[in-house]
């Protein structure tokens, strides 16, 4: 599961972006990767959180998805 968000507001100079991916590490572990920063700009931040099973590393996508959306992010399609 991948989820792609982007804030941009050019009014108060905003460009942001929120990437969420679920996927499973070498050992069987599920994990929500999520990566943020500045659209354009070079690095940002990156967080794993690590969980039991990939219903729960999914539902975390969405409670965190839904609270972006809440504060503007919308959701971008990617291809």
């Amino acid at each position: 599961m991948f989820v792609r968000l982007e804030k941009i507001n050019p009014a108060e100079h905003q460009r942001r972006f929120y990437v969420m991916n679920v996927a499973q590490t070498l050992f069987g572990e599920w994990c929500l990767i999520r990566e943020w920063g500045r659209i354009g700009s070079a690095g940002g931040q990156r967080l794993v959180d690590y969980t039991t099973t990939k219903v729960e590393a999914e539902a975390a996508l969405d409670r965190l998805s839904a609270q972006k959306c809440r504060r503007g992010y919308q959701r971008r399609d990617t291809h």
